[in-house]
């Protein structure tokens, strides 16, 4: 074989390797989470309506979930084997739309003083009221804050604990748009609450509101820097992801997504309202993970712990699982619990249809 003819070989069969390698790589890749992305979702329990709101035992020997039509409260064990309905929470009642008992938070010194908080609709509106959880049942219901106004939609409704120890919770605008912009209504904002039901201490406008201009925020987080993150739904145009910070104005109905008014505070990252509609948001290894409703999908958005930029996002399982309404951080590990709510009235789907997985953050 004459060099030339020698040579020409060689290179061919070098390139049907590399080639060969390449097709092995990418099949690999597409049946193999990438290291710090979501693998694919277990199925830890089942029988669920409407699960709403999530919050785990500091322990973490469980954690206690609310359905939203119903007004029950469940522990779930860590394995997802023991499943057991622990009460109901007094006075609760639906609006016919996305009203009804809601968001939940295990008070952080719940091994001492057993407090459990929840955030429901009301004879006169949303609530957010106190009962003890003693491990077996919850009991003695104690109001904190009522007259958040209430609606068929937009009641927002997520709890969740800051680590200055204070309860944060979302409000809707109760579909009365200019509520998000009057500092002295409580809705359309996040509020921050001392344990015993008072405004928090150095709240910006002292009362109770901590930030204003959202429209129907359901998700909120910490992440390791103890930032508070937002997720919101819009209305035709733009769902958002918020930084929140005290006393800033968030744009609603001035703006809906990015805008140039003055004295308002611009989100993070947007998306079309069919791609997200969002409701829980948890943080995991330096990604922030947005349950979609409408979008049918669970986004992992990067966030930099050294300044106050986002990644792209991604989306994963999308129309697999259906509308994915909580996700939460399994403490101690690189865990999310993700539930469906496809029995609600957007889903169709029949009672107990819903379900709980876990994620495994590779």
């Amino acid at each position: 074989m004459k060099l030339g003819k020698q040579r020409a070989v060689l290179i061919a069969t070098a390139v049907v390797l590399v080639a060969g390698a390449v097709t092995t790589a990418t099949a690999g890749a597409s049946t193999t989470a990438a290291a710090g992305e979501p693998g694919t979702p277990v199925t830890l329990s089942t029988g669920w309506t409407i699960p709403w709101g999530t919050s785990w035992l500091p322990d973490g020997s469980g954690a206690l979930v609310t359905e939203r039509d119903d007004f029950g409260v469940w522990r779930i064990s860590e394995d997802g084997k023991d499943k057991k309905r622990v009460g109901t929470v007094p006075e609760s009642q639906t609006t016919g739309g996305e009203g009804g008992l809601m968001g939940l938070a295990v008070d952080p010194d719940w091994a001492t003083n057993h407090y459990v908080y929840v955030m429901h609709t009301s004879s006169e509106g949303n609530r957010i009221a106190r009962m003890t959880y003693d491990g077996t049942t919850v009991s003695d219901y104690k109001v904190l804050l009522k007259g958040i106004k209430k609606n068929k939609y937009h009641n927002g409704g997520r709890l969740a604990f800051g680590p200055d120890g204070y309860l944060y919770a979302t409000t809707g605008d109760a579909q009365d748009k200019p509520l998000a912009q009057d500092k002295n209504s409580l809705n359309g904002k996040i509020l921050r609450l001392a344990k015993d039901g008072k405004p928090a201490p150095g709240n910006p406008f002292g009362n109770y509101a901590y930030s204003l201009g959202h429209r129907n925020p359901q998700g909120i987080t910490f992440d390791d820097q103890g930032r508070l993150w937002e997720a919101e739904l819009g209305d035709a145009k733009k769902d958002e992801l918020n930084l929140i910070k005290a006393g800033k104005n968030y744009g609603w109905p001035t703006c809906e997504g990015t805008c140039d008014v003055a004295g308002m505070t611009n989100p993070k990252r947007t998306w079309g309202v069919a791609e997200a509609s969002p409701s829980g948001v948890a943080v995991v290894d330096g990604a922030l993970y947005m349950a979609a409703l409408k979008g049918k999908r669970l986004w992992r958005i990067p966030i930099n712990a050294d300044n106050e930029n986002v990644g792209t996002p991604k989306a994963y399982y999308v129309g697999e699982y259906g509308r994915l309404r909580s996700v939460t951080t399994v403490p101690g590990a690189k865990e999310l619990w993700l539930s469906t709510t496809n029995a609600d009235n957007n889903g169709g789907q029949p009672d107990g249809s819903d379900t709980i997985f876990r994620v495994p953050i590779g």
